[in-house]
């Protein structure tokens, strides 16, 4: 297993909770229609995931879009930012939607097994590590590991449904 982590102050780490709290709090009571994209970043059998600073769990790189952004500049720019990744040839590998907690989410996933590290996670990311698709963290995110698991079974045309 290959770990990289990135160490962070205790006021950063709260700084972002709190931050992410208020976020929460404007999707609860605005209700935003949100688009986002995830990266399944997978080479030799492994799969890279993040650990972000302010929320527990382990999660594909991955996050919203920016305006006049395409879907894949925009995961390719997550992947850059969360693990400093520079990617190949991404692939689409499905569009989901997500509707818990009053939430209008839709996340459009690729797929890139090219990719090379060049620089370092962001300050939002705690931990980067390479998982076995055979052996994933017993807290990564229930729609990540359905993915994966996916993945792991064969899918390769695009698939849509809930994240």
């Amino acid at each position: 297993m290959t770990t990289v982590h990135r160490p962070s102050s205790i006021v950063q780490a709260m700084f972002l909770r709190l931050l992410y709290l208020g976020f929460r709090i404007h999707c609860f009571l605005f209700r935003p229609i949100r688009m986002g994209v995830r990266v399944m970043m997978i080479q030799d059998g492994m799969v890279w995931l993040v650990r972000q600073t302010y929320v527990p769990g382990w999660f594909m790189p991955g996050g919203g879009l920016k305006k006049l952004e395409t879907l894949e500049d925009a995961a390719r720019r997550e992947a850059h930012e969360e693990t400093g990744a520079e990617l190949g040839e991404v692939t689409l590998m499905g569009a989901y939607s997500n509707f818990v907690e009053w939430k209008s989410d839709h996340n459009i996933l690729f797929l890139c097994t090219d990719f090379e590290f060049k620089g370092k996670p962001d300050a939002e990311i705690a931990e980067l590590r390479a998982f076995s698709l055979n052996d994933l963290p017993a807290d990564l995110w229930p729609g990540h590991r359905r993915r994966l698991e996916e993945y792991r079974a064969g899918a390769t045309s695009p698939q849509v449904g809930v994240w």
